[in-house]
């Protein structure tokens, strides 16, 4: 099962605002989606529910340092994208 990803208008903010600090990243971030979209549970993604107030999220890794927290819609075959940044900012 193949998954679609949503990209939500306040998400496309931050990640213009992300990528202007941090254009290195692009070619990982791409393969993250890429790899998000075939199988979220591939282990580099490191999928993990969140926790307290972020409970209903979940987070994937772009490298051991940034992330990407999104809404994981397994019933529905959809991933909305919420927030991109390091450990600190997106949790």
């Amino acid at each position: 099962m193949s998954f679609r990803i949503i990209f939500t208008q306040t998400y496309l903010k931050r990640a213009v605002k992300f990528f202007k600090h941090h254009p290195d990243l692009i070619p990982q971030y791409e393969k993250a989606l890429e790899l998000l979209e075939l199988n979220p549970t591939h282990p580099s993604l490191r999928l993990h529910r969140l926790q307290g107030s972020l409970q209903e999220l979940h987070s994937v890794s772009i490298n051991m340092r940034y992330r990407i927290t999104l809404e994981f819609l397994i019933e529905e075959g959809k991933i909305i994208l919420v927030n991109i940044g390091s450990h600190d900012v997106v949790y």
